[in-house]
């Protein structure tokens, strides 16, 4: 059978398939959610991760290159990035997973292709139409009761597209929420596309209601556009209706030029925005049932260029974090000592094997239903 009309044909039938419904366990509390968090541009691994050891690393990049006494050792040969040092009583709480390697045979270097194939968890070789959580969420449709499937905070769909009206798309709630009431949904008309957009208004504020909690962290989020968006997020988590996955977005990972003076500026955007987002769900008391995973469409090469910058390569570090996250490093480091042609490491790790762990070990879904095979689940979360 054809892969794409395999994945077109999931739906009620698939479900009687899968493991059990996650919505129907009663630790669940439709609060299980995902945040995902996409670094565009392709994050620079080497330099988030630091192989602070590895004298190759040194060599090719002369002007870049980190040393010891710059980073927060994680072992005897790797180190984070100090800019990411607010993450670090997360690393020592034993809530922050770090997946070495991340990447996918035959790796395209094109930006929309690349975070294509991350969205759609699709091989190299391949075209989907929607993302991976969007097929999941069809596969096993979260409860009619959430307020949203899944919200959007900036940028585009990704992972969640495919998911349908239950996508929120928000900038901030309270824009949202004022928009909402603009909404006036009425009765069926005889005019197919006033009754499309009847139906567009009634899920809009059928959404602000649940969205609409009133809720006013202590938590102080930090003054960023990263930041505002994590405040954003947290907000839709909150909702009397609560949300099954959420997307964030942070740019500017592009780093061909001046890498030395922006990546630190971008990873301790992110850290703060992170730290943030941990703190508010502990206020919550959801930090146990909340998993934050970044994800990037490539990594940089390993040789610096001529600009003081790196320029696309493959594979790279990610993290994952949350109350019930397996701590530590894992997967293998990339072997500097074995670059292809352009000058770039071979992914050591699949990440649909991280794709299959949030599946199977956050969701109870089934892996192979929604990734077409078989993956074997990283040991990130508890079985």
């Amino acid at each position: 059978m054809n892969r794409r009309r395999f994945f077109k044909g999931l739906g009620a039938t698939a479900a009687g398939a899968l493991l059990q419904s996650p919505w129907a366990r009663a630790d669940a509390d439709f609060a299980r959610v995902l945040v995902l968090v996409e670094l565009q541009g392709g994050n620079d691994g080497l330099n988030t991760v630091v192989p602070y050891a590895d004298p190759l690393y040194r060599r090719l990049r002369p002007t870049l290159v980190l040393s010891r006494e710059q980073v927060l050792p994680l072992d005897e040969r790797a180190g984070l990035h100090r800019a990411l040092e607010p993450l670090w009583p997360l690393w020592t709480a034993g809530e922050l997973a770090i997946i070495q390697g991340l990447g996918y045979p035959d790796p395209n270097l094109s930006h929309f292709r690349s975070i294509e194939i991350w969205n759609t968890a699709s091989a190299s070789d391949e075209t989907l139409d929607d993302g991976w959580v969007g097929r999941a969420f069809r596969a096993v449709p979260p409860p009619a009761t959430l307020a949203a499937h899944g919200v959007v905070v900036g940028g585009e769909d990704g992972p969640l597209e495919a998911v349908g009206p239950r996508v929120i798309r928000l900038s901030d709630t309270a824009r949202f929420l004022r928009q909402s009431r603009l909404a006036a949904p009425g009765g069926p008309g005889s005019n197919a596309a006033l009754r499309h957009i009847l139906s567009v208004e009634a899920a809009i504020d059928e959404a602000a209601r649940g969205l609409d909690t009133g809720i006013r962290f202590s938590t102080a989020f930090p003054a960023t556009p990263f930041g505002r968006a994590v405040h954003t997020a947290c907000e839709a988590i909150a909702s009397h209706g609560g949300v099954a996955a959420v997307k964030l977005s942070l740019g500017g990972f592009d780093t061909h030029v001046g890498q030395a003076a922006r990546h630190p500026r971008l990873l301790a955007e992110l850290a703060g925005g992170l730290v943030a987002l941990r703190a508010a769900m502990m206020e919550l008391g959801r930090w146990d049932r909340t998993l934050v995973m970044t994800y990037s469409e490539f990594g940089r090469r390993p040789r610096e260029n001529l600009g003081g910058g790196t320029d696309h390569g493959t594979a790279a570090c990610h993290f994952l974090a949350g109350g019930r996250v397996r701590g530590g490093l894992h997967g293998a480091a990339l072997r500097l000592d074995r670059l292809d042609g352009a000058g770039n490491p071979e992914q050591t790790t699949d990440y649909r094997r991280l794709y299959a762990a949030v599946l199977e070990r956050w969701w109870r879904i089934d892996g192979a239903q929604v990734l077409g095979r078989p993956w074997m689940a990283l040991p990130v979360l508890p079985a």
